[in-house]
């Protein structure tokens, strides 16, 4: 019997054999080292830490780009003579002063500048969206003879560059006493030539062609003619293609340079023809004794007058932003 029983005794199974031990904890090391991947990893390509690390790392790289000159022309309209002859001064100036701000605000006759552009930029994007936003739903939703036509015609106004027709224009304009008045400008942008405004068409059509026939149809039952139509229906739906156009119809009036130096000269001069003359207004011409025109360093100046022309277009911008979000995808634009 007490053999028996100490056989059983030597059959009976440990708590702890030293083989449960190791398993065990190779078991936990498994698991933790699955967490740790996981983690580092992740379940998909973009969802671990080394993936957000090279996202992150990759947009402060790109942001940096974008942003660098921002953040030059800022930190240099803010410093002295000194630091902008000083090599070893890079970004933060050692002296903070304004006077680079006041010499800008002066050499481009800044109030004046800004309400002739302002006026050019805002009356024209105004027009060019009620009037692109008629054009691209009448290509789009309306038959008539020769609507194919008709729109290859303003693909063609598209593509031609407008150094070919500018001598023209300019005749024109001179024969009926526009030039140096901003109606060189609104004129064309109230009968849908504005600037890149087969663009803008082109946007409005692609975004009245998207929407459902049935609409169409149901108003149609209702009594609603074609203008009713396009007014009470199909341009409020149309309000993010209106802020997208109206955006870029406003940044491209306010930065345009070639066509403002062909027609506008005098006292109607917007701030992209100010700036570039601003040079000469900083230097007065000066010529020493020796008849020599003298060269003073008016970098500070000009980054500050270059930050007065970015401003308003970048506030316009930043107000509406979300909704320009939101007409990008649904006008189609991304694809």
């Amino acid at each position: 019997m007490k053999s028996d029983a100490n056989v059983h005794k030597n059959k009976a199974p440990r708590l702890f054999p030293g083989s449960s031990l190791r398993s065990a904890a190779a078991f936990v090391q498994g698991k933790q080292g699955q967490k740790i991947k996981l983690a580092l990893l992740g379940k998909h390509t973009n969802d671990g830490w080394i993936a957000r690390i090279l996202i992150y790392l990759v947009l402060f790289v790109v942001a940096f780009l974008y942003l660098q000159p921002l953040l030059y022309i800022v930190t240099t309209m803010f410093k002295s003579l000194s630091d902008l002859i000083d090599p070893t001064v890079n970004y933060l100036p050692r002296d903070w002063n304004l006077d680079n701000i006041v010499k800008a605000w002066r050499g481009l006759k800044y109030p004046q500048a800004f309400t002739s552009t302002l006026t050019i930029a805002l009356g024209c994007s105004i027009f060019q969206v009620f009037v692109c936003a008629v054009t691209g739903y009448a290509l789009a939703r309306l038959h008539f003879p020769g609507r194919n036509l008709l729109f290859f015609l303003v693909m063609v106004t598209f593509l031609i560059p407008p150094q070919v027709y500018v001598i023209p224009l300019f005749v024109i304009y001179g024969k009926l006493g526009l030039i140096n008045t901003p109606f060189v400008f609104l004129i064309p942008a109230l009968l849908g030539q504005g600037l890149r405004s087969a663009l803008f068409i082109i946007i409005f059509r692609q975004f009245f062609i998207g929407q459902p026939q049935a609409l169409v149809e149901a108003a149609k039952l209702d009594g609603a003619s074609a203008f009713r139509l396009f007014w009470r229906i199909m341009l409020p739906l149309s309000s993010s293609a209106c802020v997208v156009v109206f955006l870029f119809s406003f940044i491209w009036y306010w930065n345009m340079y070639y066509e403002a130096s062909m027609f506008l000269s005098g006292s109607f001069t917007p701030l992209s023809i100010r700036l570039d003359n601003l040079e000469l207004v900083l230097t007065g011409n000066q010529f020493n004794a020796l008849n020599i025109q003298l060269n003073p360093v008016t970098e500070g100046a000009k980054m500050a007058a270059a930050f007065l022309i970015l401003l308003p277009p970048s506030l316009v911008y930043m107000a509406a932003q979300r909704w320009f979000t939101e007409g990008i995808e649904r006008t189609g634009l991304v694809e």
